[in-house]
């Protein structure tokens, strides 16, 4: 039975001397892997379309235990990124939080959306990795069920106007009146947050914020996702090593 559905390479592993597996983020059928026969083949008809960052319509074959790329047709490769050692280190994170996140086997078009919507950002320049890393973070987490409460204070259930302090493992915040949290954060943090969690996918950019607040943002989105993913992270150890080399 062949299977068409639109898809990105986020992982590549060598198989053999001409073959690959690749783990695809599908809208469709969410995190999938399959083997990709010869792709590795310089003139092969698969070998650009079967590498990491490349989207296009996928045709698999769904075999017994295990699936196969029939045929690909790419629709974006985002080559940009590749020009770019801090891009590229923050794109393979975003690609490394879909495979850690999203399910397999079930539907996940607005993961799939928000993946692509950001290495495009990316690629182009048009938001700050900080703010895209922060944005991805926090939407992927949410969409996987790991929304934050951020309605009212988790103790009092008042909204107050000045800072909260966050709970990192509770994903609740509370008022000055009961404590600081794990990490206090600004009105504008927590209305930002709160953007991200409710608006649809194609709208969660669509905001601003200080340096001081967009690095703040920057802090809880990476402890709440390192937190809730409950991985010791490589990719984002890289990412920052990176930024922190390019910097100095």
């Amino acid at each position: 039975m062949s299977i068409v559905t639109n898809a990105l390479v986020i992982k590549v592993n060598d198989s053999g001397e001409s073959d690959r597996i690749v783990t695809l983020l599908s809208a469709e059928l969410g995190v999938v892997r399959a083997f990709a026969n010869r792709a590795k083949k310089i003139n092969g008809r698969m070998n650009a379309a079967t590498q990491t960052f490349c989207y296009g319509e996928f045709t698999l074959y769904a075999g017994k235990d295990s699936y196969t790329v029939d045929s690909v047709t790419s629709k974006e490769v985002f080559f940009g990124l590749r020009e770019d050692i801090v891009k590229l280190a923050l794109g393979q994170y975003f690609c490394t939080l879909a495979l850690d996140l999203v399910p397999e086997g079930e539907p996940a078009p607005d993961s799939l959306r928000v993946i692509l919507n950001s290495l495009s950002f990316l690629e182009k320049g048009r938001r700050s990795c900080d703010f895209l890393k922060s944005v991805t973070e926090l939407k992927l987490l949410s969409l996987a069920g790991f929304t934050p409460n951020l309605t009212a204070c988790s103790v009092c259930g008042e909204n107050p106007a000045g800072n909260v302090g966050f709970d990192i493992a509770g994903g609740t915040f509370s008022c000055g009146k009961h404590g600081r949290g794990d990490i206090v954060i600004t009105p504008g943090v927590l209305t930002a947050m709160r953007h991200i969690i409710s608006s649809p996918v194609d709208r969660i950019y669509s905001f601003t914020l200080t340096p001081q607040d967009e690095k703040l943002l920057g802090s809880v989105c990476e402890r709440f996702a390192v937190r809730h993913t409950g991985r010791n992270l490589k990719a984002l150890e890289f990412y920052n090593n990176v930024k922190e080399g390019e910097a100095q």
